[in-house]
């Protein structure tokens, strides 16, 4: 039987480990894309939102108090710091990492969907 994306979406949502960031701290929150049904679940920002964002290489989702779609992030922003090959710059992480396996399948679904910039 095949998952749609909604369903594969939800699926990895739940395997990827949560953990306490550094208070303030926004360094992974640079530009990331995003599968399109992920995109469809965020607030719409103005082309002039997305090209300062871009301009600060930041992400037009970022407030001054932090990730405004926090809730709805997409996936990629929520790997940040529960793989090695996301670390987080300060040292942060999940007592138990991501499955590898997980890993190797949301970087499969990042490969076989289509991808914008958030």
């Amino acid at each position: 039987m095949m998952t749609s994306n909604s369903q594969q979406i939800r699926f990895f949502r739940t395997r990827i480990p949560s953990f306490q960031c550094v208070p303030g701290c926004h360094d992974c929150c640079g530009p990331v894309t995003t599968s399109s049904e992920e995109m469809a679940r965020l607030p719409v920002k103005s082309e002039a939102e997305h090209d300062a964002a871009l301009a600060e290489l930041s992400c037009p989702h970022l407030g001054d108090k932090g990730c405004q779609v926090y809730e709805e992030r997409p996936l990629i922003c929520r790997l940040f710091g529960t793989t090695p090959r996301l670390a987080c710059p300060r040292g942060k992480r999940p007592e138990v990492m991501v499955d590898p396996q997980i890993e190797q399948q949301i970087h499969q679904f990042f490969a076989s969907t289509r991808q914008v910039l958030v």
